[in-house]
Formats: C-alpha cells, structure tokens, sequence
C-alpha cells in the first residue's frame, strides 16, 4: 500500500507556536484562544492582515522547530514501515515567505522531518526521495497520482474536494470528526491514532 501524508497542519501542530509568539510580539492578548484559527481572526479583525502574513512566515520558516508533531503521527509513520507500506510526505509549500523572514521554508520543513526522527531507519524510516514540497496545488495533485498513491490524508477538506484530485486515491481527512458522505467524500480520521486503527490495523483497501 502507498500512503501519501500533506505536512502542514497534518502531520505538524502549528497552534500553540502561532499563539506563543503572537503573544511574544505582542499582537495579542494571552486570553486569545490558543490555536491558529484564532490568532489569524484576532489579528484580521483588528485589521493586521500584514502582521499575520509575517507571522506565518516566521512560524514555518525560522521558528517551525518549536512546533511539535500531532500526536500519534510517528507512530503511525513507524507502524505502516513495519508492515511493509510505503509512505511519501506530499505538500504544497512556497520556498520562501511572502514577507518578512528570508528563509527557504522547504528546508525549514526538511530540518523538522529530520529533527523529529523521522527520517531515523530506528523509528519512521521515511526516505528523503519520499519527501515533495511543490509549489503549487496542482503540482501536488500531480505529485500525488505520480507517486501512485493508494491513500491520502490533508486536513483541508477543500483540497480533497479538488476537481483534479486523482480518482483513484482513497481520501482522508485528518483532525475531523464530521461523519463520511457519499462514496467521493474523505473518510474522516478524528486524530493520527485512529488513523493507525482505520488505515494500518484494519488494512483499508481502495
């Protein structure tokens, strides 16, 4: 079985960073719910629109090592090797910020994958060959049929409700707890554990 994983916000958590250095610079109050939806309303409300595009590039760029992963998802990573399934992390990803910190965000996102041990052969043993950050949207749709996925877990649901989305890939959607819809609708996960309890334990087939 191939399994292709998105990265942001699938297999990263980015809620606390966001809201931790919002409140370090300043641009909210601590009382602001600690998540990045919130921060993102917060700051656009009050019409800083610029300062949250800035604090995205910081938080996936310079800071993106602070930021943990969802919990489960090595697991679940660990445990699909171990059965012999191949796992390919596909996401759309510009190279470099908007604005504001000039870094190169693929890198920034490669060094994460690394320093959480997840191209570790002891853990993951994800393969570096198996890692795509595309630059645009189709791009990743293309990557996906490519690569000849079988799965494919997002946590957008917009993105797998794409036009162009390969039809034989099986969709999920991950942090959801929304109940499937018909045949074409993503099959929901609620977090990476039950991923491991629907896609690995049970052997889901397409």
């Amino acid at each position: 079985m191939i399994i292709g994983v998105d990265f942001d916000n699938t297999m990263v958590c980015y809620d606390q960073l966001f809201h931790h250095i919002a409140c370090e610079q300043g641009l909210i109050e601590a009382s602001t719910p600690a998540n990045k939806t919130a921060v993102r309303d917060t700051l656009r409300a009050a019409g800083r629109e610029q300062d949250w595009i800035n604090l995205q590039g910081l938080v996936y760029g310079r800071r993106i090592l602070e930021a943990p992963a969802f919990p489960g998802v090595m697991a679940f990573f660990t445990q699909a090797r171990a059965m012999g399934h191949e796992l390919f992390v596909i996401s759309h990803k510009t190279r470099f910020p908007v604005s504001g910190d000039d870094v190169n965000l693929h890198d920034a996102a490669t060094q994460w994958l690394e320093r959480q041990g997840f191209f570790d052969p002891s853990q993951a043993g994800l393969r570096r060959e198996n890692v795509y950050f595309e630059l645009t949207k189709q791009a990743k749709l293309q990557r996906i049929a490519t690569c000849r996925c079988d799965h494919f877990i997002d946590d957008l649901p917009e993105f797998l409700a794409e036009e162009t989305f390969p039809k034989h890939v099986t969709k999920w959607l991950i942090h959801c707890e929304a109940s499937a819809g018909d045949d074409d609708s993503p099959r929901p996960l609620i977090s990476w554990d039950d991923a491991t309890a629907q896609l690995l334990a049970q052997r889901v087939r397409v």
